[in-house]
């Protein structure tokens, strides 16, 4: 297991020392949690960003009025 030591200002400091108050956790859990959060983040982003590319590279399908209204009325 690793350890890393982070060096925080004071703005900083006053925000986790709110945190872990307000969330009733320890400092280090919470860095943990914000890590954890930002990577899946990141992973969601990856995905969506893959599936507009795919979705682009398709041909358009295009419907006449008459069946839009029929989706709009069932």
């Amino acid at each position: 297991m690793a350890v890393i030591s982070v060096r925080l200002n004071g703005e900083e400091e006053k925000m986790v020392e709110y945190l872990s108050s307000y969330y009733d956790e320890e400092k280090s859990t919470l860095i943990k949690h914000s890590l954890k959060e930002m990577f899946e983040d990141l992973v969601d982003n990856e995905v969506i960003k893959n599936f507009e590319e795919s979705e682009m590279k398709k041909k358009p399908v295009f419907i006449d009025s008459k069946d839009a209204l029929s989706f709009a009325t069932e």
